[in-house]
């Protein structure tokens, strides 16, 4: 894989007339003025334009470890992982452009004084609480081995495209039971781009039933990311939390030391408040040393439910739900969505990973609106 593409522009261009025999003298005189003038501008010129190609993604695909590393400008950005550790293709790590890792390291690499809760919660992925009966969502490594009949897994199949000028990525999958039998045969393609200190990756997934496949409400989805310590809500007390098939993950206490993030959805809710809300898109932002860090999460106006509610925890857990309607509003509402054999249909997200400073409301904004374009 070739390295990012650099190039160095400089145009000089001028005529020399044919002059009389009389101004030969002159000629050369001003000859010798402009070559010497020319020189001098075209080094400035060089020096201010030798850039990093704009688009500069690069895919690296290493099948002996099963995954694809994704760069921008030379610099690592995340990785396509479809290793089997998780029950489900993932993103993992994600890094900004300064190399801040914003999602957290457990259970593939657990780093000092992070949550070990959830291993199920690992980098971003998008699945379900309830298929049919079967919750994709909770499953992992810390299933035992009497209980795996309750719970489906996400196969990657292939490779579908890797195209470096558009900066996208395709891949095929099948949501599993435990039987072997494919329900849902996934499509998905993402995009990733970088504006200066911005990180995007466009997530768009098809999901074609092979069979009649029903989406019971379910609290558990549906794009979901789990991030560092530094991100998370502070907290100073002990939590647990239940899951779709009853199962207590106890969350000790940490120490909040550095722990300074914050949600902030599009109808103005903040913290804990956004659990549970309708938004077009939430922003959390905190900082990892002292540099202003945020992930932001924009629905698109073709999904289901849309504008989604949101399944976003203070201990780390960032998710959207358009699914789980009838949990989010206390049974107001109903959707208990289904696809019979042979219909599909697409979940589309963007998700901004941006440092150094406070993204503003207007920015995830024009992010919005060029996204639902």
């Amino acid at each position: 894989m070739k390295p990012p593409k650099m190039y160095l522009q400089a145009v000089t261009s001028f005529n020399i007339k044919v002059m009389t025999k009389s101004k030969i003298g002159c000629c050369c005189l001003l000859l010798v003025m402009l070559s010497a003038a020319c020189k001098e501008k075209k080094e400035v010129t060089e020096s201010k334009t030798e850039v990093v190609d704009s688009k500069g993604v690069e895919f690296i695909h290493d099948e002996a470890n099963n995954k694809v590393d994704v760069a921008i400008a030379g610099k690592r950005f995340t990785s396509y992982v479809y290793d089997d550790q998780s029950p489900k293709p993932i993103l993992y790590p994600i890094l900004t452009t300064s190399g801040k890792t914003v999602t957290r390291g457990f259970p593939y690499e657990p780093r000092p004084n992070e949550r070990v809760d959830h291993p199920h919660h690992a980098g971003l992925w998008l699945n379900y609480g309830d298929v049919n009966g079967l919750d994709f969502w909770n499953n992992s490594y810390a299933i035992p081995e009497e209980e795996k009949h309750k719970y489906g897994t996400i196969h990657h199949d292939q490779i579908q495209q890797m195209d470096e000028e558009t900066g996208t990525l395709s891949v095929k999958a099948y949501w599993r039971t435990p039987d072997g039998v494919d329900l849902l045969e996934e499509t998905t393609e993402f995009s990733f781009t970088e504006n200066e200190n911005t990180r995007s990756i466009d997530r768009s997934t098809t999901l074609k039933a092979l069979a009649d496949v029903s989406f019971k409400d379910n609290k558990e989805g549906m794009i979901g990311i789990r991030v560092t310590r530094e991100l998370e809500l502070p907290s100073d007390k002990p939590a647990e939390y239940t899951d779709a098939e009853g199962n207590v993950t106890e969350v000790q206490v940490l120490n909040n030391d550095g722990v300074k993030g914050d949600y902030l959805g599009s109808e103005g809710l903040t913290g804990g408040d956004v659990w549970g809300t309708r938004n077009e898109w939430v922003k959390l932002e905190g900082a990892m040393d002292d540099e202003s860090v945020s992930i932001t999460i924009i629905d698109h106006n073709k999904n289901i439910g849309y504008p989604t509610y949101w399944h976003a925890r203070g201990y780390g857990l960032f998710a959207a739900n358009p699914l789980g309607q009838a949990i989010f509003s206390d049974g107001k509402e109903t959707l208990n969505f289904k696809l019979n054999e042979g219909e599909s249909t697409t979940f589309k997200y963007r998700v901004l990973i941006h440092n150094g400073t406070s993204l503003s409301k207007e920015e995830i904004e024009r992010y919005s609106v060029d996204f639902n374009r």
